[in-house]
Parts: structure tokens; C-alpha cells; sequence
């Protein structure tokens, strides 16, 4: 196997061929390759051995093996790209939405589409087991980071920098957790206390996972670098705050019921990440570009993945994104990439979110340019520079679902730099970084919890939040709202606007009673053209049909 480097994420290498680690999940720990051999103690020797594996739990998020693209994955029993973190998150969160569609007829993709998950969906399956891949790699390092084991190796000089490692080891499984929380709901839970080698691990339920992350959150993030101190790439206390906030939005739906206090934690939190970030007042357009990782426009960015085309070289993140929404009559060269996939495009609904003047939804009108054909002809070809996020493909409505042409083109996430001269070198994969957590998520956040009820806080304040975001949307205050504007329909729409595809999605829909009601219909929504509502047992995926068979623990989510 190969060594890979992250780029920019201050921790050297992946781990090296001695890690190897099974996605079943009758085992979730990692295993060695040859049972006669210790190698903890090949691995753990020095400071450089621990932030190698360290190193491996925050690739787990951005690649899918040792060698990359494809030929040497993390997961068994799937392809290696159907095992990609964010490439199955943004399946989970978006394509499920009003926000996305899928043209390709690939097994599982119209289950997506439509909201008919199967425990049998291989994108569903790719996400569970990439999540438990980090909870187990968190774990071993966990065991193998405790002040005892550094002492027993003769490290104990290592112990006060290990606190901060074995904090960011506890955030990746921390988030981790939630996310297969949110997706999954009562899921198999395992920590670096419950013993190692083959065992059924028992399923924790929704609400005690909730009361368990809190706490795990509260008690770890002490320990983590302070605020805007972290090298790029890794985490730092800001990254628990917004993740708390996060959990604190959901409590009700995570919990089943209402919970006391919960949207002043909302506020608690947010505030601590709204005062301690910069908003980038720039181009909206410029957070997903491929030098997003300058100083500037990274200031608002609190968790992000590193991606380098020449690097890291993965059919998943931000390269999926992408490459998936290229093709037709999009120009791929014009947003730095080699070609396209034609798969992924907008739903109408999520077009005509956007009013005049808001460039976060700006449609590039189609431009022409005459060339001559090989024969000396005269033709017009679609000559577009998509200064807009959107393409127009001339058919906005849908009619065929798995026809990449019905449906117009989304230009968010591109393969090129503000200035030209910076493009990335590399066309074939994509550089630009995929930011998990950002400010105005959390400025949302922040003005969701006083409208529905928060004691602390302000309606002024929250006006003035979103205002902010609505100013870089607009260029200017035309766009701006006032204090009447503030509700919740206004919050779900905005989180839209400013948020789309960015795998929030289903969430806010869920959290709004929205994504299987029939209260809210977007284009082929149930497998209707014109939309429906779809069974709430679909509020939550199933787990994977072949863990469930494998672990006499596990009972699946109800309706499944």
C-alpha cells in the first residue's frame, strides 16, 4: 500500500500498511493483519507513529483507502468509491430533497430519488459502515493514547500533546455518532472502553445516544486547542461547539418529545462560534472554489475536509460533487474539470427558491459562439463562463427523472480558482475543500432558536445575523428582511438558500415535519411527478439488512 499526504492538515501521513481494520460490524475494532504480530508496538513507538493513525481518522472523512482512487479501499465488501464519507452523506441529505436528482439507474440511486429506502441500499450501506470505520479507528487510538501506554512505551513526555490528540480522536467519533444518529437512530454503539476482537455490539437508543454525546462533548472539549488555534484541516474547540449547537437544534427529534432548554443551548452555542469567526463578505460563489483554503474565505470555516486534486484522489467528496453534475451541454473545462458524470442536477423547487437579485440562485442565461464544424460549417455551440450557480438546460420541470438533460445544471462546488492564474494544475480530480461546518450555518442556527422560543438572545440580533448572510446573497441590503420577516417557514428557506447541497437538508426538513408529510411536496417526491406524501417510518434510513442479520442485537427501525 501507499502513503498518502493530507494536504495542509498538519499530522504528516496516513497510516501506513500495518493498519488494516474490517467494516463488519460484528467487529468493530481494528485487527492486525497477521495474529502473530503486535502492531501497536510497530506503530505507537514515537510521536510520529500516533499522528500517523491520527492522521488516518480525519482521512476517513475525505478518502476511501490507502492508494486512491479506486484498488485499495478502507471498506470491504462494497466498491471503494460507494464507500466515500461525504459522497453518501450528500446521497443521505440530498438527493432524498427537493434539492437534487439523479439521472443514473444505478441499484439504490431511485430509492433515493424517490424516498423509498430498502435495507438492502448500497449508498446507505457506504455511509453506515464509513462511520463505523471512524468509531473504530477513534477507538483504537483511544486505547493506545492513554497516559499508561505512553508511559509503558516510554513516552510519557508525549502526555500533555496526547490530550489534545486523544480530544480530536473523541470529536471525529463524537460527530460520527451524531451523524449515524440523525441518519440511522438506534444504532449498534461501542466505545475504547467496551474490549477488543469479535463481539456483538449492543444498540443504543436514539435518546440515551443523545444524552451519552452531550456529555462525551462536554467533557472532552475542555481539552481540545482553543478556538481559531488549530492548524487547517483539523478541529478545535470551535468544531464541539457547533457540533453541541447542531445536536441541541435536533434534541427534539433525537429525543422523541420536547426538551426543556434546548434552544437556549442553541443560542449558547452559536453565539460562542458566531463571536469568535469572521464572515467572509465576499462572493458567495468563492467558499466553494478551489482556493477556498485561503485565509479569507476560510475564516468562516470551522470544520472543514481538505481536498488536493494532485494528492487525494477519491471518486467521493467535493471531486463527486462536481464531476456528478457536469455534463450535457456544460462546458467542464469552464469549471476545471476534464469531463462529466451527467448524474446529479436541481429539482425545480429548488430553483424557484431563489427571488431576483440573489446570486446564490443566479441561473447564467445560455450564451452562443459560431464555430466551424470539420467539414468547414458554420454551427453554434453553448459558450457559457457560469458566473451563475445554476445552468439552464431549458427544462427547469423534470419529466423524466433519469434524463440528465431534464432538469437544470448545479455549478456550486467548481475545479477553479478566483484568480485563473491559480487554477489547479490537475483537471481530473478536484482541489477544492468541502466545508462541513460554517459561520452561517450557525447564524441560522442562532435565529432558529429565538423564533422558536428561546429565552436568551434577541430577535434583533437574529435579524441582524441573517442580514448578514442576505447582504453577501444580494451584494447589497436590497434583500435585506426585517423583524416581521422572522418566522419559521422564512428559517426553512433560508437554511435552503444558503445551504443547498450542502448535506443539511433532510434534517431541516425532518426537524420541520416536512420531508415525508404531505404538508410539503416537491417533483418526484413518493415516485409522483407532482409529488407526495410517503410513509414517516422514512423520517429514518434502515439499517444495512446484512448487519441486522449478522447482530442478534440489533432490532430494525420500525416499518423496515
Amino acid at each position: 500500500m501507499k502513503i498518502q499526504k493530507i494536504k495542509n492538515i498538519g499530522l504528516g501521513v496516513i497510516a501506513s500498511a500495518t493498519m488494516l481494520f474490517t467494516s463488519c460490524l460484528n467487529d468493530l475494532d481494528i485487527l492486525p493483519p497477521d495474529p502473530q504480530v503486535n502492531v501497536a508496538d510497530q506503530i505507537y513507538v514515537n510521536k510520529a507513529g500516533y499522528e500517523q493513525v491520527l492522521a488516518k481518522v480525519y482521512g476517513g472523512l475525505a478518502l476511501t483507502g490507502q492508494k486512491g482512487p479506486a484498488g485499495d479501499g478502507d471498506v470491504g465488501g462494497i466498491d471503494e468509491g460507494t464507500s466515500s464519507y461525504i459522497r453518501n452523506l450528500w446521497n443521505a441529505q440530498v438527493l432524498s430533497t427537493d434539492e437534487a436528482i439523479c439521472a443514473w439507474g444505478d441499484f439504490g440511486v431511485p430509492e433515493l430519488n424517490y424516498i423509498r429506502f430498502s435495507p438492502a441500499n448500497p449508498f446507505m450501506e457506504g455511509l453506515y459502515y464509513r462511520l463505523y470505520s471512524e468509531v473504530s479507528m477513534s477507538n483504537e487510538f483511544l486505547r493506545e493514547a492513554t497516559d499508561a501506554k505512553l508511559e509503558s512505551r516510554g513516552l510519557a513526555d508525549l502526555k500533555e500533546e496526547m490530550k489534545v490528540y486523544r480530544a480530536e480522536a473523541r470529536f471525529i467519533r463524537a460527530y460520527s455518532y451524531w451523524v449515524l444518529m440523525d441518519v440511522f437512530g438506534n444504532v449498534p454503539f461501542v466505545t475504547e472502553d467496551m474490549g477488543v476482537g469479535s463481539y456483538l455490539p449492543q444498540q443504543i437508543m436514539r435518546g440515551d445516544l443523545y444524552d451519552w454525546l452531550i456529555t462525551e462533548i462536554e467533557t472532552f472539549m475542555p481539552e481540545m486547542l482553543d478556538v481559531n488555534s488549530a492548524p487547517y484541516g483539523r478541529v478545535d474547540m470551535g468544531a464541539a461547539w457547533m457540533l453541541l449547537a447542531k445536536i441541541y437544534l435536533n434534541a427534539e427529534v433525537y429525543k422523541g418529545g420536547a426538551v426543556a432548554g434546548n434552544w437556549d443551548k442553541v443560542v449558547e452555542y452559536s453565539t460562542k462560534v458566531n463571536d469568535a469567526y469572521t464572515f467572509y463578505t465576499g462572493e458567495y460563489k468563492h467558499l466553494f472554489y478551489a482556493d477556498n483554503n485561503n485565509a479569507t474565505v476560510s475564516s468562516g470555516f470551522i470544520f472543514t475536509i481538505p481536498y488536493d486534486g494532485n494528492k487525494m484522489q477519491t471518486y467521493g467528496g467535493t471531486n463527486f460533487l462536481a464531476f456528478s453534475a457536469t455534463g450535457g451541454e456544460i462546458s467542464p473545462a469552464s469549471i476545471g474539470l476534464n469531463g462529466g458524470w451527467g448524474g446529479n442536477r436541481a429539482r425545480p423547487q429548488l430553483i424557484d427558491r431563489f427571488g431576483d437579485g440573489d446570486f446564490r440562485g443566479y441561473v447564467e442565461p445560455k450564451t452562443y459562439k459560431t464555430i466551424q464544424d470539420k467539414d468547414g460549417n458554420d454551427v453554434e455551440v453553448v459558450d457559457n463562463g457560469f458566473a451563475g450557480m445554476f445552468f439552464d438546460s431549458d427544462k427547469k420541470e423534470i419529466s423524466n427523472p433519469q434524463k440528465y438533460s431534464d432538469g437544470y445544471g448545479v455549478m456550486k462546488f467548481r475545479n477553479i480558482a478566483q484568480d485563473p492564474a491559480n487554477n489547479p494544475s490537475i483537471q481530473s480530480f478536484v482541489t477544492t475543500d468541502y466545508p462541513m461546518f460554517r459561520l452561517a450555518d450557525s447564524y441560522l442556527m442562532y435565529a432558529e432558536a429565538i423564533v422558536r422560543g428561546a429565552s436568551e438572545g434577541s430577535r434583533a440580533k437574529a435579524v441582524e445575523l441573517v442580514n448578514m448572510i442576505r447582504t453577501r446573497a444580494f451584494g447589497d441590503a436590497s434583500g435585506n428582511i426585517t423583524d416581521t420577516d422572522l418566522n419559521t417557514g422564512f428559517i426553512l428557506e433560508e437554511r435552503g438558500r444558503e445551504l443547498y447541497w450542502e448535506c443539511s437538508r433532510r434534517t431541516d426538513l425532518v426537524r420541520f415535519n416536512k420531508f415525508t408529510s404531505s404538508d410539503y411536496l416537491w417533483s418526484w417526491k413518493g415516485g409522483v411527478r407532482a409529488g407526495t406524501g410517503v410513509n414517516r417510518k422514512y423520517n429514518l434510513y434502515p439499517l444495512p439488512g446484512k448487519d441486522v442479520g449478522a447482530n442478534t442485537n440489533l432490532n430494525q427501525n420500525p416499518g423496515y
